[in-house]
């Protein structure tokens, strides 16, 4: 940590920067029961997604980036920011192994946002001997990368171009299917769903196009909002929970999974209704970014009761909504626990909320309030913990083992460094008004525990681990 914290300090007296005490007070991480085990910069690129792949004796960090141009490092040359890989099998020296450029444009307009890896060991009709990567290239197609060694990757495979727009997409290891987050000519948005078999990932076999009714080719009337992404629990579960929206008229959809893959693909009202078995429309105001699956969590309260739908254990989906604007001026995006035990009535019983007292985080520049929670689930984490960024205030820990009242158990906030970048606010008078502010956007956990988190702001990727009472809910 004092290496790390000497470095960043270095960085900025080359820029010229004095801090003084109090600046060098706030730019110190801020933390509860996580602690900093390695840190990367990704050579300053803004990160979207991280995901953590076990290959071989390796564990392997793929991340997804915003649009811009910067240097690689390893090539001398400046790259279109796309996929960074890097090999986290010590986590304390994360060494950084590749850079897929995406496609050119600045932030949402370029990059590659989005990975998910299988191997080909596991997907039924794949090469046994590879590794795959799914990705967008930017807003205009979704690719297939052979990343079996992740130093040297190459393209395997255009699964569809000519898109107006992706995103968070979901790929079933077991079965091959995704379900690509796709624009579409024709649809009324620009994001629906496009379901593919990607099973042999150098032959994708289209299966059909999907969203909620009224967004299809040819509906009339106002278009429901777009699609952001979605989580399926396979064959075993038969359910895909979807999340519409990101910041405003979120909508949770639950989808019986066999008969969206099997069912009538014409886009009609009552085809894309076919496969729906619960739906739950949010407030105006909030979105559905996530929309993660916490199935089976017992519930002791309830043990002893004789009748009711809950019993002593329930099925929930917790949604995370995301905070689009900069210094609190729209309103508070945060977690919401939905419960699906009855899945055609999913019911809210609960929300999560860090304060804005607890940092003044609303005067710290950039956005304050939830984006994402940790997708994969892991034994010591299922259950118990769920991890969620914050922007400005880092990434929470929060505790859901009785998820009618979810607590915080930890949390921690990088220290800014000479990479993070500024945010800015329109004055009344039409001038800016900026900040250097750090914004955790996305983070993933791995089977071992070690915590992910990547900054929008160009700070780079923290790897952490849970200490003290917060390491003690956890399953370890």
């Amino acid at each position: 940590m004092r290496k790390f914290y000497m470095k960043s300090i270095a960085g900025l007296a080359v820029f010229g920067v004095v801090l003084t005490g109090q600046a060098l007070a706030q730019n110190k991480a801020e933390k509860r029961d996580m602690e900093l085990v390695g840190y990367h910069d990704l050579q300053g690129r803004s990160a979207y997604q991280p995901l953590i792949h076990k290959q071989g004796d390796r564990w392997i960090a793929y991340v997804g980036h915003h649009g811009d141009n910067l240097l690689n490092s390893l090539t001398g040359k400046k790259e279109d920011n796309g996929t960074s890989i890097l090999d986290v099998t010590d986590p304390r020296k994360p060494s950084y192994l590749a850079h897929i450029p995406g496609e050119p444009g600045m932030a949402e307009a370029g990059g590659a946002q989005m990975v998910r890896v299988c191997d080909g060991g596991e997907l039924p009709r794949a090469d046994k001997s590879k590794v795959y990567l799914l990705r967008p290239f930017g807003n205009a197609a979704h690719e297939i990368w052979d990343v079996s060694d992740p130093a040297r990757p190459g393209l395997v495979k255009t699964i569809v171009s000519g898109l107006k727009g992706t995103h968070k997409s979901w790929w079933e290891c077991d079965t091959g299917i995704a379900y690509l987050v796709s624009g579409v000519d024709g649809w009324r948005v620009r994001r629906m769903t496009q379901v593919y078999d990607l099973s042999d990932p150098a032959n994708p076999v289209f299966i059909r196009n999907f969203g909620m009714p009224g967004q299809q080719p040819g509906a009339t009337g106002p278009a429901p909002t777009e699609l952001h992404g979605m989580i399926s629990t396979g064959p075993k579960g038969n359910r895909i929970y979807f999340g519409y929206g990101t910041n405003k008229d979120g909508v949770l959809q639950i989808v019986d999974r066999e008969k969206l893959l099997k069912g009538p693909a014409e886009p009609t009202d009552a085809n894309l209704l076919y496969p729906q078995v619960g739906r739950l429309d949010l407030p105006p105001t909030n979105g559905a970014h996530s929309t993660l699956p916490l199935l089976g969590i017992p519930l002791p309260e309830f043990a002893k009761d004789a009748q009711g739908a809950v019993g002593a254990v329930g099925d929930f989906v917790m949604i995370v909504n995301e905070q689009i604007v900069n210094e609190c001026r729209e309103t508070r995006q945060r977690v919401w626990i939905v419960d699906v035990t009855a899945e055609s009535k999913p019911f809210n019983v609960s929300n999560f909320n860090v304060p804005e007292t607890s940092g003044n985080f609303c005067s710290r520049g950039g956005r304050f309030g939830a984006h994402s929670p940790n997708e994969n689930q892991p034994p010591m984490y299922a259950k118990r913990l769920v991890f969620v960024a914050w922007f400005n205030a880092g990434v929470r820990a929060i505790d859901i083992r009785d998820p009618y009242h979810p607590k915080e158990v930890g949390y921690y906030i990088p220290a800014k460094t000479a990479k993070t970048d500024k945010r800015c606010v329109k004055m009344p008078d039409g001038a800016e008004r900026c900040k250097i502010a750090i914004q955790t956007n996305n983070l993933e956990v791995d089977d071992r525990g070690y915590i992910y988190i990547v900054d929008r702001a160009n700070t780079g990727m923290h790897i952490l681990q849970l200490t003290g009472a917060a390491r003690k809910i956890a399953n370890f």
